[in-house]
């Protein structure tokens, strides 16, 4: 037995304290991750006693960045990130130059360079998407056009951030860092360069990629091996963002990214995700247990007003604006402000960010430590932040005269045509999402030539399929509001194609009120929330499973009359 055992300590060290605390602050109502934090700084450098080794803690986060963005590759498509381009793309964009404006203007008062000021404003302005897949899975709202528009918007952030990180050393001399060997490379070639490897990647995966990954899950599903199985999405997952980084020098996160998305055109994507998520879960323990190691405590009496001043930035600042910019995309307040939730917070690259900054001499140590005490705290109040969006909302219209006649305009998109025929009036199929499963639902309710109106919460989506011919209102289908505007009060059935457990209670409700009569059916996540569902709305309920889309599309055609 070798006398080396630097890995096995630190992965027993943080999966120890992790869990101790971890259990302290979710008994003292905190969430658990902020006692993740607390066990990293424990075993870190800046703190007496036992001290892990942050090298292989940083290697062993990595990995479960890469699995947990593999995650969320399984879950978002490239239509879904297409479908939210018209607000994620612009939104990402303005929010990020406006926050970089911010932490510029904060390190020019406190004396810093311009290349310094730019580092450090680019670091607050990109949130994590590890901590934004921890938060929106926790509320069950990954799914939900809310959390779509939010994981597209940090999806956009880190494509920016990886052409930044790529950036950064031939501008090193420009900003006053150190000359490095790129520095003689002109800048054009550079940019020209990255974009060519990032093109490249992504074709590479929606070409090649897009078939060969399927057939290889096929395959290794054919014999019958659970632990094949697993071993082929871990490889996958881990294979793809590590070639990705070696060959096309995209980060390990966003090549573990696509290759989830790509993944998803299996018929085993389900499986997929459902077998990485014990590695996935394990290996998020370890990221916020790094993120920990790297604090530096000191940081938060030598210099607290630079602290809350960062704070407030990355949990106020960038909040307000996402907010504002939600708004201007005539999107609702509950929307904006999970929007801004999402934002409210920093992680994995920022770390990079600053840390490549100050390799290059372009971004202080004092930089670094402000960043890092930034994230632990913002990261630490995070699922605080999103609690109060609800009561924040009702608070909102509550006092505010502007807020309510905001939340009350027309959208030419929230109520059918006024031209709109009698079919989609009366007896019709009022199809709430218009997802994977509902999209099939709405072909097969077409080819039988059953009329339907279909209710999202994606404004651009319901645009697209007016100009296709389809009947559409825009809105949260569990406000009454929009239920009524498709006229589910002399509707024939009700079907909801998304499993949203909450807002599906709100739906049905609204529906029997209106139409005691009316048929419902229902899709859900598992067996037992679809029985629940299913004694509480006397409906067809079908739980996530195998052919979940042509079993509702069958039960619906066989059922409906108008």
């Amino acid at each position: 037995m070798g006398h080396d055992l630097t890995l096995i300590t630190t992965i027993a060290a943080g999966f120890g304290l992790a869990l101790i605390f971890g259990f302290i602050a979710e008994r003292c109502k905190l969430p658990a991750l902020v006692g993740y934090l607390f066990a990293g700084i424990l075993i870190g450098p800046a703190t007496p006693g036992f001290v892990a080794d942050v090298s292989i803690a940083s290697q062993l986060s990595e990995i479960g960045v890469m699995l947990l963005m593999f995650g969320v590759g399984l879950h978002f498509s490239i239509n879904d990130l297409l479908s939210v381009k018209k607000i994620a793309l612009p939104g990402a964009v303005i929010q990020m130059t406006i926050s970089t404006v911010l932490g510029m203007w904060l390190a020019n008062w406190w004396g810093w360079t311009l290349g310094e000021g730019l580092i450090f404003g680019l670091a607050l302005s990109c949130a994590s998407t590890v901590v934004l897949l921890k938060a929106l899975e926790s509320r069950g709202i990954l799914a939900s056009m809310n959390g779509k528009i939010a994981v597209g918007w940090l999806v956009v952030e880190d494509l920016i951030t990886v052409l930044v990180l790529v950036l950064m050393p031939p501008l090193a001399s420009i900003l006053g860092g150190v000359t490095t060997e790129s520095g003689s490379t002109p800048l054009w070639q550079t940019i020209s360069f990255t974009l060519l490897q990032v093109t490249g990647f992504i074709v590479l995966m929606l070409v090649v990629g897009k078939r060969m990954l399927p057939w290889i899950l096929w395959q290794v599903a054919k014999t019958g091996s659970r632990e094949l199985f697993t071993l082929s999405v871990i490889s996958a997952a881990i294979g793809i963002a590590y070639g990705a980084a070696l060959i096309f020098s995209v980060s390990f996160a966003l090549g573990a990214f696509f290759a989830g998305m790509v993944m998803r055109e299996s018929e085993f994507s389900h499986r997929a995700a459902e077998e990485s998520l014990p590695l996935r879960d394990a290996f998020a323990v370890l990221f916020f247990v790094s993120v920990g190691m790297l604090f530096e405590p000191t940081i938060l009496l030598t210099k607290p007003l630079n602290v809350l001043a960062v704070v407030a930035i990355i949990v106020f600042g960038k909040s307000i604006v996402a907010m504002v910019i939600t708004l201007a995309f005539r999107y609702p307040l509950n929307t904006a402000l999970t929007v801004a939730a999402s934002l409210a917070q920093i992680g994995e690259f920022s770390f990079i960010l600053a840390g490549l900054g100050v390799s290059l001499g372009m971004l202080p140590v004092e930089g670094m430590s402000l960043i890092l005490a930034g994230a632990l705290i913002s990261i630490a109040f995070n699922p605080l932040v999103f609690s109060v969006i609800k009561p924040l909302k009702t608070c909102v219209l509550g006092i505010s005269e502007t807020a309510r006649h905001y939340e009350k305009r027309i959208d030419q998109f929230s109520e059918l045509p006024m031209n709109t025929e009698r079919k989609y009036l009366k007896g019709q199929v009022v199809l709430v999402g218009y997802g994977r499963v509902g999209k099939k639902i709405a072909t097969a309710l077409r080819e039988k030539n059953v009329a339907f109106v279909v209710a999202d919460e994606n404004r651009e989506l319901v645009e697209a399929l007016r100009k296709t011919g389809i009947q559409a209102v825009f809105g949260d289908a569990s406000e009454p509001a929009v239920l009524i505007q498709a006229h589910i009060a002399n509707a024939s059935m009700l079907v909801i194609a998304t499993p949203d457990s909450i807002n599906i209670r709100k739906m049905v409700e609204t529906a029997k009120t209106l139409q005691p009569e009316i048929q419902i059916v229902i899709r859900t996540r598992n067996e037992s929330e679809s029985n629940l569902l299913k004694a509480e709305s006397a409906g067809k309920v079908f739980y996530e499973k195998e052919e979940l889309a042509n079993s509702m599309c069958k039960f619906i055609i066989e059922q409906y009359t108008p």
